[in-house]
């Protein structure tokens, strides 16, 4: 006979997990003592972007080689709206990110009527048309970008080039995000996408809409990897061609593969370690791609689970 588990059960098969969030917000909160804080900041957009793209591919089984158009196009649309158009930081995120979920909506009703490598080449080839359209369109400005973009006042109150403010503000962006995937992630919603990407015909024999729930999947990870990408523009106070190019879609794919595929807090470790890379072994210039794809390499034939990946696999919890 089966048992179900009782609430506080199944609440201290989570207290890991709680645990591993807790000691997440601590280093986070304390970081900026000892580490540049635009740093931090730029490690926690590209944390959240990695986040984003892990829900679509550890979750859901489906692995885009075009995201990097969610990031790009929040990107220009909150550059442009703080910039032209004047809008305070929080309205220019949010309208960052509807149109980034907008582009995924549009995107994915055309990619999820294929599958496996024709899925992700068909979000590659729509990557490379929005790269070429910002590379032509007057308001992206070209190879030169949105420069100088404004932080302004959130809410009205706080003043966002103070680096302090504006720490906090991407902390409290990233909290939410990850805490948003983290809650679909154990919902029905979430266990759903867990069945389609183990079995699609046994989820379309059990009355699923797969379809219908690959597109919601693919939607909400573009939104938040779009949120991510405004986030980053205001930080940077920059736009540019950079976010959009094919290249940043390879780097997330690196950043969830290093850190752990399917987990919780594995694109998190991923993107610091990628950032951090990028930003430390800069002095050795082109070499930095060699030195990543070595240690990638190396990380894939000594962990095969990713980092926390197999650190999940020896407490034997999911992380």
């Amino acid at each position: 006979m089966t048992t179900v588990p009782t609430p506080s059960i199944k609440a201290q098969s989570f207290t890991h997990q709680w645990v591993a969030f807790a000691i997440m917000v601590l280093v986070l909160a304390i970081a900026p003592i000892w580490v540049y804080p635009i740093f931090l900041m730029k490690v926690m957009c590209f944390a959240l972007f990695a986040c984003a793209f892990n829900l679509l591919i550890g979750f859901g089984g489906l692995l885009s080689f075009g995201h990097a158009m969610f990031l790009g196009t929040a990107g220009y649309a909150a550059a442009h709206a703080a910039k032209v158009w004047g809008w305070n930081p929080e309205l220019a995120v949010l309208f960052a990110t509807g149109c980034s979920a907008l582009l995924a909506l549009v995107t994915g009703m055309l990619a999820i009527r294929r599958q496996g490598i024709y899925f992700a080449m068909i979000t590659l080839a729509f990557s490379q048309m929005v790269y070429f359209f910002y590379l032509q369109t007057p308001f992206t400005g070209g190879e030169d970008g949105i420069q100088s973009v404004p932080r302004g006042m959130l809410f009205g109150l706080f003043d966002l080039n103070d680096n302090t403010a504006m720490y906090m503000f991407v902390l409290a962006i990233f909290l939410a995000g990850f805490a948003l995937i983290w809650r679909i992630i154990y919902s029905p919603f979430g266990q759903i996408l867990k069945a389609i990407r183990e079995n699609q015909d046994r989820a379309i024999s059990l009355g699923y809409d797969t379809d219908m729930f690959k597109l919601i999947a693919f939607v909400i990870s573009g939104a938040l990897a779009g949120t991510a990408g405004a986030t980053k523009s205001l930080v940077f106070q920059l736009a540019s061609l950079t976010d959009v190019h094919w290249s940043m879609s390879g780097e997330v794919v690196l950043m969830t593969l290093l850190g752990g595929l399917g987990t919780l807090f594995g694109p998190v470790l991923g993107a610091a370690v990628i950032v951090s890379m990028q930003n430390y072994l800069a002095q050795f210039g082109a070499w930095v791609t060699i030195i990543q794809g070595v240690i990638f390499v190396v990380c894939v034939l000594a962990f095969r689970r990713g980092i926390i990946g197999e650190i999940a696999n020896w407490i034997k919890k999911p992380l």
